[in-house]
């Protein structure tokens, strides 16, 4: 039988989006989402993590506010996915809306753009969470960025709603366009600033 370390948080038992919401915490600063009923922790971010994060969403709302669309761009905001949204919360790393954002709301209303930071740490995670976010009727494009090396994949949902079978990858010195937001962008911006840009191996793909 394990015994519970004296450092180690007790989490509470499986429960509901609304009562993670409501949810103090386990007393750290550790970040939690909700997976099947039961809180799983989430990895801090990494200062390179953070920067394609920024990155992205500096880039996103540049171009949507100069483009006249009233579409929010928010970091770590909630989502819940189609199946089992009762019980499961995911927060990916930048979210893009078409749908103002309520005062009231927990939950992103309406995504159309998720993007998530990917880490040989956190792969098998995310991963799971894009088929996730593939059952949310508003999803229109997935963006993931690796942190390891200049690398971008986008899955593009088409007209009919179907998700493609492999997304597509695009490397160092190639441009990426997201239809849901119309924008087209260098992979290098969403890496600007971090050192991956200086590293040959890591910007060869």
């Amino acid at each position: 039988m394990t015994s519970l370390r004296a450092d180690q948080p007790t989490l509470p038992p499986l429960m509901t989006v609304e009562a993670f919401f409501d949810w103090p915490g386990d007393g750290t600063e550790t970040r939690y989402d909700l997976y099947e009923g039961a809180p799983r922790a989430m990895a801090p971010a990494s200062p390179v993590h953070g920067l394609i994060q920024a990155n992205a969403a500096r880039m996103f709302g540049n171009h949507l506010v100069a483009a006249g669309r009233r579409c929010p761009v928010m970091t770590e905001a909630a989502l819940t996915p189609r199946l089992g949204a009762d019980i499961n919360l995911r927060i990916p790393e930048v979210v893009v809306s078409g749908a103002p954002r309520a005062a009231h709301d927990r939950v992103v209303a309406e995504p159309l753009l998720i993007v998530e930071v990917l880490s040989p740490s956190n792969e098998r995670v995310t991963q799971g969470n894009v088929w996730s976010y593939s059952s949310i009727p508003s999803v229109r494009e997935i963006l993931l960025l690796r942190s390891d090396r200049v690398q971008a994949e986008v899955a593009t949902k088409d007209a009919d709603g179907v998700w493609p079978v492999c997304r597509q990858v695009y490397l160092a010195g190639s441009s990426l366009t997201l239809e849901s937001i119309g924008l087209t962008a260098a992979v290098e911006d969403f890496y600007a600033l971090t050192p991956l840009l200086d590293d040959p191996d890591a910007a060869s793909g």
